[in-house]
C-alpha cells in the first residue's frame, strides 16, 4: 500500500515550491533560491512518478467499466494486464523514491585519493583512480577542480585532493571512500611477477554544516611555500602554495593550486572545517556502528572496499559481493554499472530497515 496522504503533501509542497521560485525576494536571495531549487529537484522525481500512477490507476478504472461494454471488452481485455504491471512497477518506484534521504546528497563533494603500500606502484595507481573518476565525472557533466597533488618521482601520485561539482555528486560518490586494492604486474617488473598496491579515496560532501564550524586563530599554524609541480615554465615559482596545520587535531591541509596565497588559503580553511565536521561524524557514527555499516559500507578509510584485478580484468566489490569482468572499462570511467549495484544495495538495506 502506498501512503497516498503524504503523496498528496509531497505533490502540494512541490506546487507551492513552484510559486515561491517565482516570487523577486527569492531570486534576490541566492542562498534560499538554491535551497529551494533543490528541494524542488527532489520533490520532482516522486510526485512525477505519483502523477504517472494517478493517471494509470484512472485508466484501469475506465478499463475495467469497458468490460461491460461489448464494443469496448476485447480492447480492455488487452490492454488492462499491461496497466496492472506498469503500476505495480509504479508502486514499486514510489517506495523506492519514498525512502529517507541523506540530507547531503546534492551536495558537492571533495574527493581525495592517498596511494596507499606499494611504494611507487601505489603512487601510479592513486593517480589512475583519479583518472578513472575525473573521466566518470566527465561523462556526469561534473565539474572536476585541482586544490593540492602531490607527484611521485615515477609519474605517479602520492595524494591529490579535489571538488566534484554537479548535479547530485554525494549521491554518486558515497559509497567510494575506503581502501582500493589493485593486483597487476607494475611496468618495472622485468619477472613478470603480480603485485598488490593500494590507495585509500575518503569522499566529503560540501555540507552547509561546514559553516558551523568554528576554528579559532590560535589553533592555526599557517606556512606559504612554493607550489609542487614537475618543474618547467608553468610551475608556480612564488609562494602561494598554503599548508594550514591545525594544532588541536594534528591535521594538516595543502593547497597549491590557485596562483593567488589568499585563494589557497581560503580553500586549506574550506577543507579543513569539512576534515573537522568528517571526524565529529565519525565519532557519531562508532557510537551506531553496525547499523551504519549494513548500509553498503561505513567509507571507513580502513576498510578494504573493492580489488582490480588486471590479470583477470575483474572488478570486485567486497561490501556487496559483486564481481565484474570488465575491469579495462570500469578504469575507464565506466562506472554506472557498479554505482547501479551499491544504489540498490543501500535502497534495499533502507527497505527492510523501514520494515522492522
Amino acid at each position: 500500500m502506498l501512503p497516498i496522504e503524504k503523496l498528496e503533501s509531497l505533490a502540494a509542497r512541490y506546487r507551492d515550491t513552484e510559486e515561491i521560485l517565482c516570487q523577486p525576494d527569492v531570486l534576490a536571495d541566492s542562498k534560499r533560491l538554491t535551497r529551494l531549487t533543490r528541494e524542488r529537484s527532489e520533490l520532482f522525481e516522486v510526485v512525477s512518478l505519483y502523477q504517472r500512477y494517478q493517471q494509470v490507476t484512472a485508466d484501469l478504472k475506465g478499463h475495467r467499466e469497458a468490460l461491460n461494454d461489448p464494443d469496448l471488452r476485447e480492447l480492455a481485455e488487452l490492454e488492462i494486464p499491461e496497466l496492472d504491471a506498469e503500476r505495480e512497477r509504479l508502486e514499486a518506484d514510489l517506495n523506492i523514491a519514498l525512502l529517507p534521504k541523506d540530507p547531503d546528497d546534492q551536495s558537492d563533494t571533495v574527493l581525495e585519493i592517498r596511494a596507499g603500500a606499494g611504494g611507487e606502484e601505489a603512487a601510479l595507481w592513486a593517480a589512475d583512480l583519479f583518472r578513472m573518476y575525473s573521466r566518470f565525472a566527465e561523462t556526469k557533466g561534473w565539474k572536476v577542480e585541482l586544490i593540492s597533488k602531490s607527484e611521485a618521482s615515477a609519474g605517479g601520485l602520492k595524494e591529490v585532493v579535489a571538488t566534484l561539482s554537479g548535479d547530485r555528486v554525494y549521491s554518486v560518490m558515497r559509497f567510494e571512500g575506503g581502501v582500493h586494492r589493485v593486483q597487476r604486474v607494475p611496468a618495472t617488473e622485468s619477472q613478470g611477477r603480480i603485485h598488490t598496491s593500494t590507495a585509500t579515496v575518503v569522499v566529503m560532501p560540501e555540507t552547509e554544516a561546514i559553516d558551523d564550524i568554528q576554528i579559532e586563530a590560535k589553533d592555526l599554524e599557517i606556512q606559504a611555500t612554493g607550489a609542487g609541480g614537475p618543474g618547467g615554465q608553468h610551475v608556480n615559482m612564488t609562494n602561494s602554495a598554503v599548508i594550514v596545520k591545525h594544532l588541536p587535531t594534528g591535521i594538516m591541509i595543502r593547497a597549491d593550486n590557485e596562483r593567488s596565497q589568499h585563494q589557497n588559503k581560503a580553500k586549506a580553511l574550506q577543507l579543513l572545517r569539512m576534515k573537522l565536521l568528517q571526524a565529529e561524524q565519525d565519532k557519531q557514527a562508532e557510537q551506531i556502528g553496525a547499523e551504519r555499516r549494513a548500509m553498503v559500507g561505513s567509507g571507513d578509510r580502513s576498510e578494504k572496499i573493492r580489488t582490480y584485478n588486471y590479470p583477470q580484468n575483474r572488478v570486485t566489490d567486497h561490501r556487496i559481493g559483486l564481481t565484474l569482468h570488465n575491469l579495462d572499462r570500469v578504469v575507464a570511467g565506466e562506472l554506472g554499472d557498479v554505482f547501479q549495484a551499491l544504489r540498490s544495495h543501500h535502497q534495499a538495506a533502507l527497505m527492510m530497515k523501514q520494515a522492522d
